[in-house]
């Protein structure tokens, strides 16, 4: 064997859909996957419904794109990852990662906030400012669609149970009593306000997960996430509280 040949790349053929209003996301991934592994890239363009349909029913598949590695179908995007031995992302998995990212980047803007107002990085001011942005950042999440939210809320709020309206105001109150400890404007409102949803809260949280042992899906970064009821959301309302109680003591 010439060392040209043992040094060709191993070859792969990819059918993926590239039309005027749509190219196939997961093709360009797959694309981008095969040539990271050392293949050479054949690369077979489904440039309308009628191609693809066909395609589709000559080969038997229900989607594309298709990956064929030495005259063998792997399948799609998902199929070529596992092939390879890579973690292939399930969308009905419980994750943390949500809420943890909403807390990072509320940490980041508190410290950012702090070094604009010449104000040491790191103090109780810094806390107080990760609360409150964290508080708008997740009143944001809930507001992109308060109606899913509002009714994953009803599985465990004890407030919104008695009185659903709750549930679709939750999200502003969030957002005003967070907005008003970061400009630390009218004390009055903003203390009682999250003490008020932040208890309630709580104790809901507490009950369903810890009384009851239920196992149910947080609402806390809106309807849509796989956070776990649990931990975070009892934070996410502690801290609420806790802020508060500070503010008051602080009068």
């Amino acid at each position: 064997m010439t060392t040209a040949a043992a040094e060709a790349p191993r070859k792969a053929e990819l059918y993926r859909m590239v039309m005027p209003d749509h190219i196939c996301p997961f093709g360009l991934k797959a694309r981008w996957l095969l040539k990271r592994k050392g293949y050479a890239v054949d690369d077979h363009w489904l440039t309308s419904r009628a191609e693809t349909d066909a395609f589709k029913a000559a080969h038997d598949v229900a989607t594309t794109p298709q990956i064929f590695i030495d005259g063998q179908r792997i399948g799609g995007h998902d199929d070529l990852r596992r092939f390879f031995g890579l973690k292939v992302a399930d969308p009905q998995a419980k994750s943390y990662t949500p809420v943890l990212v909403v807390f990072a980047v509320a940490g980041l803007l508190a410290l950012v906030t702090n070094w604009l107002t010449a104000l040491p990085l790191l103090g109780i001011m810094t806390a107080e400012r990760f609360i409150a942005i964290a508080m708008m950042l997740l009143a944001m999440l809930k507001l992109q669609d308060v109606d899913r939210f509002a009714t994953m809320f009803l599985n465990y709020d004890l407030l919104a149970r008695r009185l659903v309206p709750y549930g679709y105001v939750y999200p502003f109150l969030e957002l005003g009593a967070g907005t008003l400890m970061l400009a630390r404007a009218l004390d009055w409102l903003s203390i009682p306000l999250a003490l008020f949803i932040g208890g309630i809260g709580a104790v809901s949280v507490f009950k369903a997960v810890y009384l009851e042992k239920r196992e149910l899906k947080c609402a806390c970064v809106g309807g849509s996430s796989n956070v776990p009821l649990g931990f975070v959301s009892l934070t996410e309302n502690v801290m609420m509280v806790a802020m508060a109680l500070w503010m008051l003591a602080a009068h």
